[in-house]
């Protein structure tokens, strides 16, 4: 077996952009700022599934920004903080199955109490309310999920 040792014999330029396989959650991607996730909120343009609400708002710009908000009955720090990095985990992989050029405000509550808080929950919340928002780009399956938010 022959090891590759360096990028120069490898059909892949590690520089160059491929949107399909870009994973990464770049700054500009995320909604900062009490004023412009306010905007968001009063836009009142929103969907909801259990345990989550979706607003949006086009923002005019090639990407997304997206903001991650819980209630304040949504447990304690650390269950606030396990459910963010589920959420940015989450969105991070869809993000690149989504139309582009709208802000994006999740805002996460407590649900009844058969809502879960794990990863394959939250990926069904966010393909359900993605749908539901009309953000999902053609052609992109929704398959496997269950209508039970």
């Amino acid at each position: 077996m022959e090891m590759i040792s360096s990028g120069q014999d490898c059909d892949v330029n590690p520089n160059e952009h491929h949107r399909s396989r870009d994973f990464r959650f770049p700054r500009r991607e995320k909604l900062k700022g009490r004023d412009e996730i306010r905007e968001v909120f009063n836009r009142k343009k929103a969907v909801a599934c259990r345990g989550a609400k979706l607003f949006t708002r086009p923002n005019g710009l090639p990407y997304n920004r997206i903001a991650f908000t819980f209630s304040r009955k949504f447990g304690n720090a650390v269950e606030r903080n396990h459910s963010r990095r589920l959420s940015r985990e989450v969105y991070r992989i869809l993000r690149n199955e989504l139309l582009q050029g709208y802000d994006i405000v999740l805002l996460v509550h407590n649900g009844d109490s058969g809502s879960r808080n794990d990863f394959i929950s939250r990926m069904e919340q966010l393909r359900i309310l993605f749908s539901r928002a009309g953000l999902s780009a053609p052609n992109t399956p929704v398959a496997g999920i269950q209508e039970r938010f």
